[in-house]
């Protein structure tokens, strides 16, 4: 057993006790390179969203999350991987574009940073650059309940899993101006998400 089907045993059975519902496992990808948009809401996010889907994911985060030794290791080894925010980092471009080559599921934060009221904000349109180069299917991912987790009270966690979007199907209209084109896409990746409802 390797660490990460260890840890994802050993989260799943903690947010069984937190009443963890997830829905719409069967619209991810059997196979092939997928990106996860998941919003994000607290550092709990990419943890819960990978024991959510059955395959493994390797999320992008934060810098200063390996600047701590013993977090470092673990999110490592784990598939975790840095990207510097606020600027174009090429080497996470490329670790992305590796991941999504060999067929695997990548997670994003489409936001860019944690949201401070809990509202879903305006998306990047790195995503974007990553799904044109990659030809990957994006799945919209909503996830509710970890905001206040272990902060107040064990709460409850639903993930809402999006149908999936091709790249054919996230095309800006005719008339939209080339330097907007991947704006306009964010945009409708993230209106896809804010749609998610629990059922």
């Amino acid at each position: 057993m390797t660490l990460y089907e260890f840890a994802k045993g050993m989260f799943r059975f903690q947010f069984k006790l937190m009443r963890w519902k997830v829905q719409g496992v069967e619209n991810l990808p059997a196979e092939g390179p997928v990106i996860l948009a998941v919003n994000h809401q607290s550092m709990w996010d990419p943890i819960v969203a990978g024991c959510s889907i059955p395959r493994r994911v390797s999320f992008m985060a934060k810098e200063e999350l390996f600047s701590i030794p013993v977090i470092s290791n673990i999110s490592r080894s784990l598939g975790a991987f840095p990207v510097k925010r606020g600027q174009g980092d090429m080497n996470a471009i490329r670790q992305s574009l590796a991941i999504l080559k060999e067929g695997r599921v990548l997670g994003l934060f489409p936001e860019g940073t944690r949201s401070k009221d809990g509202e879903i904000q305006k998306g990047q349109p790195g995503i974007v650059l990553l799904m044109e180069k990659s030809k990957a299917t994006v799945v919209p991912i909503k996830i509710f309940g970890t905001r206040s987790l272990l902060t107040k009270g064990w709460g409850k966690i639903v993930v809402v899993i999006g149908k999936p979007m091709t790249p054919e199907m996230l095309q800006a209209p005719v008339g939209i101006e080339k330097e907007n084109r991947r704006e306009w896409i964010a945009d409708r990746i993230m209106q896809a998400m804010l749609e998610l409802k629990v059922n």
